[in-house]
């Protein structure tokens, strides 16, 4: 009995660590897109009589070379980069709900369809696709979310599929069929429940593919307009002036930009241990 209960007051000790680590990161992540929004036209003000300092107590990250504070506009990049991957991840996730349980649900021949296009949007090179949708779109903040969120779903869709389709073979979703229950009934009261786990961890590994795409295509000069301080339009800058000695025009906004990406990946391990029944031992 002592035994059982020392184990159940780890495992509570482990769970509230688990939790404070998902508030802890949460608040991270908000004060970065909070600060980067408050700092959003001072991260456009230049000086030129201090371009290219290297850091110092006025300047933390240094300037680059038209005296632009690049703190203020690393947080700032990193800000944008957070709200656009938090609109895209949403879009493509509720997408990848609606396909994958769809297809498990209404048929073989709906299943078919979404398979098909599954296997379709895979089998193109995803940053290819991603710029192909960003550049016809007009480029720009609308044009990088539209292609962001049109190419993000698939393997979550997949997974989310194969996940209804063995919830199809219970036996409470067969009792449900032979009580006359219709498939959006089914879908909503008796799969969705299973399926949040999933989904909310899927969404949330889908902010920092969102976030690398995003940097990825502006760096290559396919994305977000050039005058506004987007984390790869700082680090696209930055590639002209390292080989001048400037390190730190490069070393920052890639260092953040690392550590953002790390958080969500924590954040998404931390949340699918803690809704995950298979997990509850934590």
């Amino acid at each position: 009995m002592k035994t059982r209960q020392r184990d159940n007051c780890q495992r509570d000790n482990r769970r509230a660590k688990t939790l404070a680590g998902i508030v802890l990161i949460c608040v991270l992540l908000f004060a970065i897109s909070a600060a980067g929004m408050l700092w959003k036209e001072e991260a456009l003000v230049a000086d030129f009589s201090e371009k290219n300092l290297p850091p110092c107590g006025a300047h933390w990250f240094g300037t680059d070379f038209m005296g632009r504070d690049m703190l203020v506009r690393t947080v700032t990049g990193l800000s944008l980069s957070i709200r656009l991957g938090v609109l895209t991840a949403l879009v493509s996730a509720a997408f990848a709900a609606v396909l994958g349980i769809g297809a498990a649900v209404l048929g073989r021949a709906a299943d078919a369809v979404v398979s098909w296009l599954i296997d379709l949007m895979l089998g193109i090179p995803h940053i290819l696709l991603l710029i192909l949708i960003s550049y016809g779109l007009g480029k720009g903040f609308f044009g990088v979310a539209a292609g962001i969120a049109l190419t993000h779903w698939t393997s979550l869709a997949r997974l989310l599929r194969g996940e209804v389709l063995q919830l199809a073979e219970s036996r409470f979703v067969q009792m449900a069929r032979k009580l006359g229950h219709g498939p959006g009934y089914i879908a909503r009261i008796h799969m969705l429940p299973h399926l949040l786990p999933q989904l909310f961890t899927g969404l949330i590994l889908l902010f920092s593919h969102a976030v690398l795409h995003e940097a990825s295509i502006t760096f290559l000069g396919f994305g977000l307009a050039p005058e506004q301080p987007a984390i790869g339009i700082i680090l696209s800058e930055s590639m002209q002036y390292l080989s001048m000695g400037y390190w730190w025009l490069g070393l920052f906004p890639g260092g953040l930009l690392v550590l953002v990406i790390l958080l969500f990946f924590w954040l998404g391990r931390s949340v699918c241990a803690l809704l995950d029944p298979a997990s509850a031992h934590l």
